[in-house]
């Protein structure tokens, strides 16, 4: 497997994987939809344009995963981090966060910052697995129109609708 920059040379060949991680993080919010190559181009554009760092881990012409770093001085922050279904659990997302950690160290920091939706709890088992355990932010909102929140979350003192 290997690591290699995105560039507007190669960013079509994410475009479907992009597509896919949009479709699985609308699947944690209840949301069906279909996977948008179109819009997955017009995404890996605007990371590309605005100079976010963008990896995709290669096993001969296959892509089987891609990972979208922010730097937001002075953090390195996770923007994106996908590996298509049938190359999980073989070390893909290791290797691309392992690109990110490094990128963040070159740049004298400790750590990289990384969102994650709450309902994603494979990607919770793998942010903990490699180290990943301070809580760092809570972004809290208005209910959406119509939204009806089926859980409570407490953090800390804290109860959260969600």
């Amino acid at each position: 497997m290997n690591i290699i920059t995105i560039n507007r040379e190669n960013f079509e060949f994410v475009a479907n994987l992009v597509a896919d991680f949009r479709v699985a993080l609308k699947s944690y919010k209840c949301i069906e939809s279909k996977p948008n190559v179109e819009a997955g181009k017009e995404e890996m554009l605007e990371y590309l344009d605005a100079g976010f760092p963008c990896y995709a881990a290669v096993e001969g012409a296959e892509y089987l995963g891609y990972i979208v770093c922010r730097i937001n001085e002075p953090c390195l922050w996770v923007e994106s981090i996908y590996t298509v279904p049938e190359s999980r659990r073989r070390g893909v997302a290791s290797v691309l966060l392992k690109k990110a950690e490094e990128l963040a160290e070159m740049r004298g920091e400790d750590t990289v910052f990384n969102w994650v939706h709450p309902n994603n709890e494979g990607m919770i088992r793998f942010l903990r697995y490699h180290g990943y355990t301070v809580l760092n932010l809570i972004e809290i909102r208005k209910p959406f129109k119509d939204e009806l929140p089926t859980r409570i979350i407490k953090v800390g003192n804290n109860e959260f609708d969600y």
